[in-house]
């Protein structure tokens, strides 16, 4: 029986061939901790609250630390990219803007640099990231690059839209991209898309036409 927050049938068949198989021929109920992690995540509750159905918590977050740092989380989201493309279901219209997140009191000391930058800048605040996000014209994610709070937006545009990776037919026309004012269109030049600046008040016609699900 499918809970609320829960996977569908036909979503676990279509990730559990990403998953890593387990280590000395374990057997894993890997259908139940994946439904914790989603369930913890949908709801946003914290990692002890998680219902004793789908397990020990520390196994969940364990799993999760595990399947996050081997890629097998990134593997999921490419194949599902790739499945909705290529059933004519991206709307190849990017939109790139960011957002700041504070970071948790538990991030003060993260070591700076090397593989694992913590992608954190210290504000009036405190420490707080930057999520520079690149979307479809639905509101679906394509790509995103995470960098301290202090970080502009023109300085990234580059690098979120070189992270899109999405396998997809060439494209007839120049794609477009929807940017917000803060975007240095000047480095759209090398990615060979046409960038339109938006003023705030067509920003929120736009997401009203997105979240409607109209063509743009």
């Amino acid at each position: 029986m499918m809970r609320r927050h829960e996977l569908s049938d036909t979503e676990w068949e279509f990730v559990r061939p990403l998953l890593p198989e387990p280590l000395r021929g374990r057997k894993r109920d890997d259908h139940r901790v994946l439904n914790g992690i989603v369930w913890k995540f949908r709801t946003g509750t914290a990692w002890r609250d998680v219902p004793e159905r789908y397990g020990r918590w520390a196994t969940l977050h364990t799993r999760f630390r595990r399947w996050a740092a081997d890629g097998t989380f990134e593997r999921m989201l490419r194949a599902a990219r790739a499945k909705a493309n290529a059933a004519g279901d991206i709307e190849w219209l990017v939109s790139v803007d960011s957002t700041i997140v504070r970071g948790h009191q538990h991030a003060a000391g993260a070591r700076k640099g090397g593989l694992h930058d913590p992608a954190l800048g210290r504000s009036r605040g405190g420490l707080t990231s930057r999520i520079h996000l690149a979307c479809d014209a639905r509101g679906r994610p394509l790509a995103f690059v995470a960098t301290g709070w202090n970080t502009d937006d023109c300085t990234q545009f580059t690098t979120v839209m070189e992270a899109i990776r999405v396998p997809r037919i060439p494209f007839t026309r120049r794609p477009r991209c929807v940017a917000h004012t803060g975007q240095d269109h000047r480095s759209s030049v090398g990615q060979g898309v046409g960038v339109v600046g938006l003023s705030r008040r067509f920003e929120t016609k736009l997401s009203t036409q997105a979240a409607a699900g109209k063509h743009l």
